[in-house]
Parts: C-alpha cells; sequence; structure tokens
C-alpha cells in the first residue's frame, strides 16, 4: 500500500508542471481568441523559433543565469526562507566584480577564480546582512531584502558614476572594460551562431553540487531539517539560528555567480543595460522545479524559452507580451496543483495511518481472544 501511495504521489507531482503548461496555453489561448487573434499561429512561431541554432544558444545562455538564481533561491526555500533579495546581491557582486576586474590584471588562471570569490562574498555578504537581522532581531527576510534590493541599487549607481569606478561611454554609463585575463572562455556553436557561455558548465557543476550538499551530507540533513521543523531541528541538537544565517551566506554567495555567465563571457563590464530581473526570474523556477536541480534546469529552459523565442512574435503581428502571461499563468498553476497534491498526500498518509491502526488494533483483539479461550 505504501508503495502504491508512493508510486501516486510522484506520478502527480511530475504531472505538475504539465497541467499548468496546458492550463497556461489554453488560458492564453482564450485571451487571444478575444483579442480577434489566432490561437494556434504564435505558439507554432515560438516553436519554429526553438529549431534555430542561434536561438538556441540564446535560450541556453540565459537559461544558465537563470539557474544559478534559481539554486540561491532554492537554498532559502530549503530552509523555509524566501531570499528575495537574489535580483540585488547578483547586481552587486556583479558591479564589484567587473570594477576589480577592471582595475587589477593578473594571470587568467589566477585572474577568473578571483573575480568569481569576489562575486561571491559581495553576495553573500549583502545577504548576510539580512541574515544577521532575522537570528538577532527577528526581522523578517522578506521585507529586509526588499529594502537591501533597493539600498544595492542606489549603491550601484553610485559605485559606477565616472567620478567614482565609472567610465563614461556616450550616453552609457559603464565601470570600463574589463582584462582580458578575466574573460570565461565560451564554447564557440559557428559562425553566425555565437558561443554558449563556458560559466554555463559551472552553474551545472554548482546543480550538481547542490543535489549532493542537501542529500548527502550532514550540513543538508541539518539544513532541510530545520527547515521542516525549527524545534525538532533543535531537539537534535541543530542550532537554528546558526542554520539560519548560514543558509542566507550560501544562497547570498550562488546569488553572486548569477550574473557572471554574462559578465565574464560576453559584456566584460556592467552597464545600464546589465539585465536586472534575474532574480525574481529565479524565484519563479524556483517554484516550477520544486527546488530539485533537474527541475530547476528544465523549468529556466522553459522560461528562456519563453523569453526568446517570443520575440519574433512582434515581427509577426502578435504582442511578446504573450509569453508573459504564460509565464505568470504557468507560475499559480504550479503553484496550485503543488498545493493540490500536498493536501492529497496529507489526506491519503491520515487514511492510511488510520488504516494500519485499525487493522492492528484488530490483530490486538484476535490475540486477546485466543488467549482467553486458551485459558
Amino acid at each position: 500500500m505504501k508503495n502504491k501511495f508512493d508510486k501516486e504521489r510522484l506520478l502527480l507531482g511530475v504531472s505538475g508542471p504539465v497541467i499548468a503548461l496546458l492550463t497556461a496555453v489554453v488560458l492564453t489561448s482564450v485571451v487571444l481568441v478575444a483579442s480577434g487573434k489566432s490561437p494556434i499561429e504564435p505558439y507554432s512561431i515560438m516553436f519554429e523559433q526553438a529549431t534555430f541554432s542561434d536561438v538556441q544558444v540564446l535560450i541556453i545562455n540565459q537559461a544558465g543565469m537563470y539557474y544559478l538564481a534559481a539554486l540561491a533561491v532554492a537554498i532559502g526555500f530549503r530552509m523555509n526562507l524566501f531570499n528575495i533579495g537574489v535580483d540585488g546581491q547578483y547586481r552587486l557582486a556583479a558591479v564589484v566584480a567587473a570594477i576589480v576586474g577592471a582595475k587589477v590584471a593578473l594571470p587568467g588562471f589566477v585572474q577568473i577564480p578571483m573575480l568569481i570569490l569576489i562575486a561571491m562574498l559581495t553576495g553573500a555578504m549583502w545577504a548576510g546582512i539580512a541574515g544577521i537581522l532575522k537570528v538577532t532581531r527577528g526581522v523578517s527576510e522578506v521585507v529586509a531584502t526588499i529594502m537591501l534590493n533597493s539600498i544595492a541599487s542606489s549603491l550601484i549607481g553610485y559605485l559606477y558614476l565616472p567620478e567614482v569606478f565609472g567610465v563614461q561611454v556616450g550616453n552609457n554609463k559603464t565601470t570600463g572594460v574589463m582584462h582580458e585575463s578575466g574573460w570565461f572562455p565560451g564554447i564557440n556553436m559557428g559562425e553566425g551562431v555565437g558561443e554558449i557561455y563556458g560559466f554555463v558548465v559551472i552553474a551545472a557543476l554548482l546543480g550538481v553540487a547542490y543535489w549532493f550538499v542537501l542529500n548527502r551530507t550532514r550540513f543538508g540533513f541539518d539544513l532541510r531539517a530545520t527547515g521542516a521543523s525549527e524545534s525538532a531541528a533543535a531537539a537534535s541538537g541543530v542550532d537554528a539560528k546558526r542554520m539560519v544565517l548560514t543558509a542566507m551566506l550560501v544562497s547570498g554567495a550562488l546569488a553572486g555567480l548569477a550574473g557572471l555567465p554574462l559578465l565574464l563571457g560576453d559584456t566584460h563590464t556592467y552597464s545600464l543595460t546589465f539585465p536586472t530581473t534575474i532574480g525574481f526570474q529565479g524565484i519563479t523556477i524556483a517554484l516550477l522545479g520544486r527546488n530539485s536541480p533537474v527541475g530547476i534546469a528544465f523549468a529556466a529552459l522553459l522560461i528562456s524559452w519563453l523569453e526568446k523565442a517570443s520575440q519574433e512574435l512582434d515581427l509577426q503581428g502578435y504582442d511578446k507580451e504573450i509569453a508573459v502571461i504564460m509565464q505568470g499563468i504557468i507560475t499559480i498553476a504550479v503553484v496550485v496543483s503543488y498545493e493540490a497534491v500536498r493536501v492529497w498526500g496529507q489526506r491519503r498518509q491520515q487514511r492510511r495511518v488510520g488504516i494500519e491502526l485499525a487493522v492492528a488494533a484488530a490483530e490486538n483483539t484476535t490475540e486477546l481472544k485466543k488467549e482467553a479461550a486458551a485459558r
């Protein structure tokens, strides 16, 4: 019975994202029909775009950044923490790494690890502020990280002023071009196709490390146990406050890497055009992937495909905001479906436990009757 229950629950859990995607397609089609447009052609255009090699490279590169941001969010989720400050953490880390990369020139085998370490330490430091406020003053990490996002934006604007560390290039403000020793080599996919950021490989390796640490180490067990129940974890000797702070530091360190695929592999500078929503997309992707490294990878590719493939819609007479509508519907549908699976699972488990207790009670009654008859 237990195996049957687990299989049914797994089936529902896997089918959740599929149902969510189908729901998004149906509801978006309703919007298209209501606006007097074809409910089929936009999807054909987007699927066709995904067959082009150059678009595939763009999707993979974007997914790599989203994957890192989502891993950072997932670390917090596993601790029952909502690190909504990933956006500020990765942008601040990127601008600090860009400034150091433009001012310091070392051999590549030293420069690149140094820039990665600087980005991780910057992200961890910024997230650590929220962690310290939570464990010492009980300040909600949601409120603290939202405020820190705003502060980070102002600090970034100050750091790359021309009179501070910035360089004015026309109407654009930048941190200056980084030394080539800090450029992360990419994977050339051919003429006219472009390069896959080499940092995408690092992102994949971090996904493996995330799975191993959470599922095969004592630290991962303590983190999951504290997220499930702080009181139960404390009873087993885990310092809940220390775990909260550690989780925020690790989450911030991973967030600090989210902008590096683009910074080290393409732009080689931080400017006004640097993306500013990767952290918030990471929240969506972590929810879609249910904090699983494999699930997050598929979710990152899905969101990246919706973004990159939808750009062709503008040229075909459709609004590319169709993809934004789909993202929102997918997120809502997945959250609802996962909650339904959780409630269903709890009820099934309660029913199963009730049956097992009833069977045990019946067996005990039978044994008592036999003993009484033997006397």
